[in-house]
């Protein structure tokens, strides 16, 4: 699967147009890193746990987008973004998507 944020990939032509793919995840953070960040907050520095926690869930969204292009017949997805969203007081919305393409 090709997987572009340009509205083109280089050297190969769009035949197809399949429509919006997604894949997004939910995630909350617990009560243990919440003490870790309020601590690294306080000294500085990165909150390794929460870069950790985000790269996971960007990565499960991305794979649940890819899934949804390749039920569609797609072999690339063109135009991908990525769109997060607080959903309550711990937990966020991480969405990938875009525009599943056939290209030869």
């Amino acid at each position: 699967m090709l997987l572009a944020t340009t509205e083109t990939i280089c050297g190969k032509t769009i035949v197809r147009h399949l429509g919006l793919v997604r894949g997004n995840t939910i995630r909350a953070r617990n009560i243990g890193r919440d003490i870790m960040a309020k601590l690294r907050n306080v000294v500085g520095g990165e909150i390794t746990d929460y870069t950790k926690l985000m790269g996971e869930s960007r990565e499960q969204a991305i794979d649940r987008m890819i899934e949804e292009a390749q039920g569609l017949g797609a072999n690339a997805i063109i135009g991908i973004r990525f769109s997060t969203s607080e959903v309550m007081d711990s937990a966020a919305e991480i969405l990938a998507y875009g525009t599943a393409v056939v290209v030869e």
